[in-house]
């Protein structure tokens, strides 16, 4: 799978477990940076990632920054993301099988960088659900489309 990574400085020091982790998993990885721990602005790596998520150069996306809700509120401001905070393994897998997200947000301030490996090991493999669901994710996107 093809995931795209971003991070601002808040996130900076899980970045390299992380992208070791994928890249050991199979997985290749597009970096959106940040390339450093000086202090950046998220919504700059939040766009880079969704645009890979949303052009197909990217399968999904992963965001990382102090809390993990910034990242969240600026993927969500993209046309076509759907972006979920998450920081328990529930949360993780529910958030794949119930809302099809394309983006996962995390926060390296508050996440272990063991559980914040678990946590996108089971978001990438869980698969959407569809039924009902499917349904209530289309609403979700016509109210996107439409406002």
């Amino acid at each position: 799978m093809k995931i795209a990574f971003g991070c601002d400085h808040g996130g900076f020091p899980a970045k390299k477990d992380v992208i070791e982790y994928l890249i050991n998993s199979g997985h290749e990885v597009i970096d959106a940076g940040t390339f450093s721990d000086e202090s950046c602005d998220y919504p700059d790596f939040a766009i880079k990632v969704c645009k890979s998520v949303l052009d197909g150069s990217a399968d999904k996306g992963i965001l990382i920054c102090g809390t993990g809700i910034g990242m969240s509120i600026a993927a969500n401001k993209v046309n076509g993301i759907r972006c979920a905070h998450v920081t328990d393994e529930f949360s993780a897998e529910m958030t794949r099988r119930h809302n099809d997200t394309n983006v996962i947000a995390l926060g390296a301030r508050i996440t272990s960088v063991e559980l914040i490996i678990k946590l996108i090991d089971i978001f990438l493999n869980t698969s959407f659900d569809g039924g009902r669901h499917e349904n209530r994710v289309n609403k979700v996107m016509e109210i996107e489309k439409n406002n």
